[in-house]
C-alpha cells in the first residue's frame, strides 16, 4: 500500500506518516517548509523498511496542482512501476488565534485556500491516481462541533471540509473509495503558537477534557492511521472526532 500524506514533515502529519510506516505502508510525503524535517522523517520511514518519496507542495497553490499531480504519477512509476496509490491525507495547513472582528480579507482566503479550496481541488486533481478501493482522510478540528474565540474563520472552513468529505463519500462509493474526516482536539503541537504543549496550556485543556489531559500528535496519527488499516474499510461518510472527550 502507498499514502500521500501532505504537511507530513511535522506535527500531526509525522505521526501519521510514522504510524502507516510502522503499519507497513509506503510513503509519500509532501512539506511546504523546512525540508530538513521532511527528510529526518524520510529517513525513519526507511529505517522502518519502507518506501518513501519527499515532494514540495504548497496546498494554497492551486495552480501547482497539475505539475504537482505529473511529479506524483512519476515517482509512483519510478519507485514503485505503479500508477496508482492507494491512501490520500489532506492534512496539511495552518492557523492561528484571530478575533472575528480582526479577520481581513486577506487572512480569509489564506486560509479558504489551504483548509479548503486546496483540499477540494487537490483532491479533484489526485483523484485519477488513486487506486479504486481506495482511502482518503481529510483533517478538520473538534472546533467544529464547540466554540472557541479567535477561531471563527479557521473553523468555517473546517465546517466546509466536513460537509465536503460526506459528498465526496457519495460520489466516489461507485469506485469503492471511502471517504472520512478526523477532528482532532487540542493537541500539543506548534499549530496555534503551540498553546497547548505549554505547560499552562496541558494544565488548562486537563481540565476539560474527559480523559484528562492535551492530545498527542501520535493520539491522531493513530486514528488516522487506524481508518486506513484493513479492517474499517465499511466505514465512509463519517466524523471521527478525537479530543479525548473536550467539552462533553
Amino acid at each position: 500500500m502507498i499514502a500521500l500524506v501532505t504537511g507530513g514533515n511535522r506535527g500531526l502529519g509525522r505521526e501519521t506518516v510514522l504510524q502507516l510506516a510502522e503499519a507497513g505502508t509506503d510513503i509519500i510525503l509532501t512539506y511546504r517548509t523546512h525540508a530538513d524535517e521532511a527528510d529526518a522523517v524520510a529517513d525513519k520511514v526507511r529505517s522502518l523498511g519502507r518506501k518513501v518519496r519527499v515532494l514540495r507542495l504548497d496546498v494554497a497553490e492551486i495552480a501547482g496542482f497539475a505539475s504537482f499531480t505529473d511529479r506524483v504519477r512519476d515517482e509512483l512509476r519510478a519507485e514503485w512501476d505503479r500508477d496508482t496509490f492507494d491512501f490520500l491525507v489532506n492534512n496539511a495547513g495552518s492557523g492561528g488565534l484571530t478575533p472575528f472582528t480582526d479577520v481581513t480579507e486577506g487572512y480569509f482566503d489564506e486560509l479558504l485556500n489551504v483548509h479548503f479550496k486546496g483540499v477540494f481541488f487537490l483532491t479533484q486533481h489526485l483523484l485519477p491516481l488513486l487506486a479504486d478501493g481506495g482511502r482518503i482522510v481529510n483533517v478538520s478540528t473538534a472546533l467544529t462541533r464547540f466554540t472557541n474565540p479567535g477561531m471563527s474563520a479557521y473553523a468555517s472552513m473546517k465546517a466546509a471540509v466536513e460537509a465536503l468529505t460526506r459528498y465526496l463519500a457519495a460520489e466516489l462509493a461507485p469506485r469503492g473509495i471511502t471517504v472520512n474526516v478526523v477532528a482532532p482536539g487540542a493537541t500539543a503541537t506548534d499549530f496555534a503558537g503551540g498553546f497547548a504543549g505549554s505547560p499552562e496550556g496541558r494544565a488548562a485543556l486537563g481540565n476539560i477534557t474527559a480523559l484528562g489531559r492535551a492530545g498527542e500528535a501520535g493520539d491522531i496519527g493513530g486514528v488516522v492511521a487506524a481508518l486506513l488499516a484493513p479492517g474499517t474499510g465499511w466505514i465512509t461518510g463519517q466524523r471521527v472526532e478525537a479530543s479525548g472527550g473536550m467539552m462533553l
